[in-house]
């Protein structure tokens, strides 16, 4: 009896065995099976909302009963150019038809245009759309996007605002709210929306650069350079950011670190030609307050080549192909204090040939240098003062009065005003029947081929 009843027992085993074995290969079947038939049964669905809709539409182009179902399947799936023609319609048809929510056709037709970027549009339906129905998400978001992309941003922000307000929980708020915030020039309310947006996406670029720049514009400029610094590779934001640390590093008078910033911009493709130009003009800048001239001038004429009359490179050009030509001229426009106070030194001496001319006095003041000496002729004693200006433009009658009081003041008995630019026809009336001489460029520029330095 007991043989049998193990035999039973092992029979039942078995058979339970193959139950579950069988019922897994069906259930994994039947489980392919389902989703084959469930995407089957939605592209047929879909297929038959196209065509019983088209059919309906064919007959009657303003068929509310077609036109909403096929106008919400192109909405659903993102086929904007499809779906905004329908809403638009749609929104044509609300007044007269009781099952089309005006609300919400012209709504999304306004989302479709935002999308298609069809701003003008856009705008028209959101700001109708809002009339309708204010305290949706949707409506303040959307309307938000379509002012900031008509770059209407004191408008964009309270929409943006509004629809946080609304659904604080939604992402996405953050980044447009900072940028529109940044863009009207609201740099101190900007920066903790920005910093907000990029907790929730740090990789954000373009929030990364806005706020950089707007804490420089708040005058935190060292902070700022951090992140310019750490943009400057970056192929889209690269060139601003090196120009802008570039600026930085010259307010600081870190004049070499500075054209490394723009060395580097200039170096990353596709840059925006305003950058480019802007970038070739302060490294040229940075080039001529270290004596690089030839290659201050190179950058100019990269510019020139770009855009002729650009801000005052032709000017410029000039100026420093002459410097680059005449050394001991580019030590008297460019040099410090010492060394120029050591060629004025030397211009005076040259001023005299085969005269003793001995200096008894040297003060620098911020405008120009003052010497004054006593020369020693075969013939003649005199007390001499003479004045370097530095600057390229035209020196007035007031600086040269000045001089002239400060001539008897010292009791001097001539008096010689000296600059690489020229003077006001006013001056020169002005020393008609003094004792003062102006030496302009000309006369300056031959003097300093006689004088050579070591």
């Amino acid at each position: 009896m007991l043989p049998v009843i193990i035999a039973v027992i092992s029979c039942l085993a078995v058979v339970a065995v193959l139950s579950v074995v069988g019922g897994r290969k069906s259930s994994g079947g039947g489980s392919g099976g389902a989703g084959r038939r469930t995407r089957g049964n939605f592209q047929k669905n879909r297929a038959q909302i196209i065509r019983d809709c088209t059919k309906k539409l064919s007959h009657d182009p303003y068929n509310t009963q077609a036109l909403l179902p096929l106008a919400d399947l192109y909405f659903s799936e993102n086929l904007w150019d499809k779906a905004v023609t329908l809403y638009g319609t749609l929104v044509d048809l609300a007044a007269t038809h009781s099952d089309v929510d005006p609300a919400l056709v012209t709504l999304r037709h306004g989302i479709c245009c935002v999308k298609l970027k069809r701003i003008p549009e856009a705008i028209k339906s959101l700001v109708t759309a809002y009339k309708l129905q204010s305290d949706t998400f949707d409506v303040n978001y959307y309307l938000g996007q379509a002012c900031f992309a008509n770059n209407d941003f004191e408008k964009a922000i309270p929409c943006f605002k509004k629809a946080y307000t609304i659904n604080p929980e939604a992402g996405g708020i953050s980044e447009p709210l900072g940028m529109a915030m940044y863009k009207a020039k609201k740099y101190r309310d900007c920066l903790p929306v920005l910093r907000k947006a990029l907790n929730d996406d740090p990789q954000n670029k373009e929030c990364l650069f806005a706020m950089a720049d707007a804490m420089q514009e708040c005058g935190a400029g060292d902070k700022a350079l951090k992140v310019f610094v750490h943009l400057r590779p970056d192929p889209v934001y690269g060139p601003r950011s090196c120009l802008s640390a570039g600026i930085i590093h010259a307010r600081m008078g870190q004049n070499e670190a500075a054209a490394q910033d723009y060395e580097i911009g200039l170096k990353l493709k596709d840059i925006p030609t305003e950058t480019f130009l802007e970038l070739n003009y302060r490294l040229a800048q940075c080039y001529f307050s270290t004596n690089k001239i030839a290659q201050g001038l190179a950058c100019l004429t990269t510019i020139n080549n770009t855009v002729p009359n650009y801000k005052d490179v032709s000017t410029l050009i000039s100026r420093y192909k002459e410097l680059n030509q005449n050394t001991n001229l580019q030590l008297y426009l460019t040099s410090g204090t010492s060394d120029f106070v050591v060629l004025c030194r030397n211009l005076v001496s040259k001023f005299y040939p085969r005269s003793f001319v001995k200096i008894s006095d040297v003060e620098v003041q911020q405008e120009s240098v003052e010497i004054l000496c006593e020369v020693e002729t075969p013939k003649w004693e005199d007390v001499e003062l003479f004045r370097f200006f530095r600057a390229t433009g035209a020196v007035g009658e007031l600086f040269v009065r000045d001089f002239h009081a400060k001539l008897k003041d010292k009791k001097v008995d001539r008096g010689f005003c000296v600059t690489p630019g020229a003077f006001s026809e006013e001056a020169h009336k002005y020393v008609e029947g003094r004792p003062i001489d102006l030496i302009e460029k000309t006369q300056l520029m031959q003097l300093l081929k006689k004088i050579t330095l070591k």
